[in-house]
C-alpha cells in the first residue's frame, strides 16, 4: 500500500518541521496514539527511536526509527504500525511564508491483513487526512494565540 497526503499548514517551515520531526507530539494530532516517547540519547536525526502506543485498530506497543532527517525538509520513520509494517516520510516546501507538508505512506500488510489491504488502503489514507487536518488546526491555533 502506498498512498500519499498533502496540506498547506499557515505557519512558517522550521515550525511545523520542529513539531512534526519531535514524534513525541504525535498524540496531539494522531487520534490513533496514546502515547510516544524518544527512547535514544542525543538530539533527533538519523538512528533516534521512539516506543509508542497505539489504540487503534487495537492496542499496541511499537517501535519506531528515524531514517531520513533533513532539517526543514525532509522527515521519515520506519517501525511496526499497529498490524502493518512501514514507512512514514514527511517532505516541507516553504509557499509564501506557510508550509506544504506533503505525508507519503508505505505500508505492508502480512497473514490474512494482505487480502484486505486494497480495501483497507482508501480508510488508512483518509484517516492520515483526517489527522493532517488536526495537525493544521492545532498548529495555526497556535500561531493564533
Amino acid at each position: 500500500m502506498k498512498f500519499s497526503n498533502t496540506i498547506t499548514i499557515q505557519r512558517p517551515i522550521h515550525e511545523v518541521f520542529g513539531f512534526v520531526s519531535d514524534l513525541e507530539n504525535d498524540p496531539r494530532w494522531n487520534y490513533a496514539i496514546v502515547q510516544t516517547r524518544k527512547s535514544s540519547q542525543g538530539a533527533i536525526g538519523v538512528g533516534t527511536t521512539y516506543c509508542q502506543t497505539r489504540s487503534v485498530p487495537s492496542r499496541s506497543e511499537e517501535t519506531l526509527r528515524v531514517i531520513d532527517f533533513e532539517p526543514d525538509r525532509r522527515f521519515a520513520f520506519e517501525g511496526d504500525l499497529g498490524p502493518l509494517r512501514g514507512t512514514l516520510r514527511y517532505e516541507f516546501d516553504d509557499v509564501d511564508g506557510a508550509t506544504r507538508l506533503t505525508n507519503t505512506a508505505e505500508l505492508e500488510a502480512s497473514g490474512i491483513l494482505a487480502l484486505a489491504a486494497p480495501i483497507a488502503s482508501g480508510r488508512i489514507r483518509e484517516a492520515v487526512a483526517e489527522n493532517l487536518r488536526t495537525l493544521k488546526q492545532l498548529l495555526e491555533r497556535e500561531s493564533a494565540e
